[in-house]
């Protein structure tokens, strides 16, 4: 009985012992290196980078300030000639200081009375826009995670170590970008879920679960091969963008360097390039979210509990409410106001429209023809998918019911909801 007692005091002791170096080497795996740089915060105001001074004052601080003030004047200049397309006179110094939010350096040298750097200025975008005469409003594409892969050495890397590409990320200023980056950096799990394999693994489920962590509609996946011709010598850099849980291929390039200590300013680059690549296939219509990625709950009328709705005659009868019922949620019906003599103009009413938004085209394809529609007063996109289902506000004269069947007479099929109406076409 006593050999029994000690053989099972060993085997508890054997099965802690593995448990515990279990845990040591998860533990190690999370916290043995440092992953990543978390990425800048990016606002939506004017960004003019890479602006280059090289000033004199009577010492180092006023040095200092002349050449920010002169910074301001020459990204004004850059600003209104890529916004408007010619040369500008310049505004006042007092009016730059309101307009402007932020200077960043990227670059500086400060002598005893020299000021040598490269800045960069942000601009707020409703004052700056305002004076521009540009729209604040733009065109984003839906949340999109990053997963940048990095091949070097012969083997790919995503977080399992703080890699340049990585960095070069973190510092990109997305602001300006028609695409919005999600961009993790392998804090905690994030590096044990983000990896390079993980871009050839085409299972929905196991995306959905990863997107929905960090709040994303879909992924692009950029990735940059890094070739050495000899230690400290040249280097030469392959881009390739890809996007989609089937790591879809959508353009690539290659640029080089002469030193290895310039890397960093080549991946900037490369990272402008792949911006651009990107944001081109969204116009285009290719970069759009995998409607396998987004489980839709079907939404049939008849299954709603319309006694909890406010719905006038004309809706009750569509969807088979009797009349009595639609007379008690409302007291006057849109339809007899309208018969009464002297009766005011109808009651503005505001609707939520969803509809489907395949390429940038849609999105103003949808509102021309909402607008179109007599009654409505407004109509604009305020919550953009592209790829997915956008929603846009409707302010329209008379009820919901009435506008619900002005867009069927445009042959939009309808299915409406309490202050909601959801159109698509046929075939979609």
């Amino acid at each position: 009985m006593s050999i029994l007692t000690d053989f099972r005091i060993k085997i508890a002791a054997i099965i802690a012992a593995v448990m515990m170096l279990a845990v040591a080497v998860v533990y190690a795996q999370l916290d043995g290196t440092e992953r990543g740089v978390a990425p800048l915060a990016s606002t939506g105001d004017f960004e003019v980078m890479g602006v280059k001074v090289d000033v004199h004052g009577d010492n180092a601080f006023d040095a200092r300030k002349k050449g920010w003030e002169e910074a301001q004047r020459l990204a004004w200049k850059m600003l209104y000639k890529s916004t408007q397309g010619g040369e500008s006179a310049g505004l006042p110094d007092g009016t730059l200081n309101t307009i402007v939010s932020a200077i960043v350096v990227e670059q500086e040298q400060i002598g005893p009375k020299r000021y040598i750097a490269t800045l960069g200025v942000m601009f707020d975008r409703a004052r700056a826009g305002s004076i521009l005469g540009v729209s604040g409003r733009r065109l984003r594409s839906p949340p999109m995670l990053v997963l940048p892969i990095m091949w070097s050495g012969g083997s790919a890397q995503v977080f399992e170590s703080r890699t340049e590409w990585q960095k070069a990320w973190a510092r990109f200023r997305s602001g300006e970008s028609a695409i919005d980056y999600v961009r993790p950096y392998g804090s905690d799990s994030e590096s044990l879920v983000l990896t390079a394999g993980q871009a050839n693994r085409p299972s929905r489920r196991w995306w959905r679960n990863i997107l929905d962590q960090f709040g994303a509609a879909d992924v692009v996946i950029p990735i940059v091969r890094l070739t050495y011709m000899y230690p400290g010598g040249p280097v030469k850099a392959r881009f390739t963008a890809r996007y989609g849980p089937d790591n879809k291929y959508i353009g690539s390039f290659s640029l080089k360097v002469d030193r290895s200590e310039d890397i960093p300013k080549m991946l900037d680059q490369g990272i402008v390039k792949l911006d651009n690549i990107y944001a081109s296939a969204l116009a285009r219509g290719i970069l759009k979210t995998d409607k396998s990625l987004i489980v839709e709950d079907p939404f049939n009328l008849d299954d709603l509990d319309l006694a909890d709705f406010d719905l006038g005659d004309d809706v009750a009868d569509e969807v088979g409410v009797s009349e009595a019922a639609a007379s008690v949620a409302t007291t006057t019906t849109s339809e007899t106001a309208g018969e009464a003599p002297g009766a005011g103009p109808a009651a503005t009413t505001s609707v939520s429209l969803q509809f489907d938004t395949p390429d940038v085209g849609a999105v103003g394809r949808g509102e021309s023809s909402v607008r179109a529609i007599p009654g409505v007063a407004s109509a604009s996109t305020s919550s953009l998918a592209l790829g997915g289902v956008s929603v846009m506000s409707v302010t329209y004269r008379g009820d919901i019911a009435a506008l619900a069947q002005a867009l069927r007479s445009q042959g939009w099929q309808v299915q409406q909801g309490a202050g909601t109406l959801r159109i698509s076409r046929s075939g979609q």
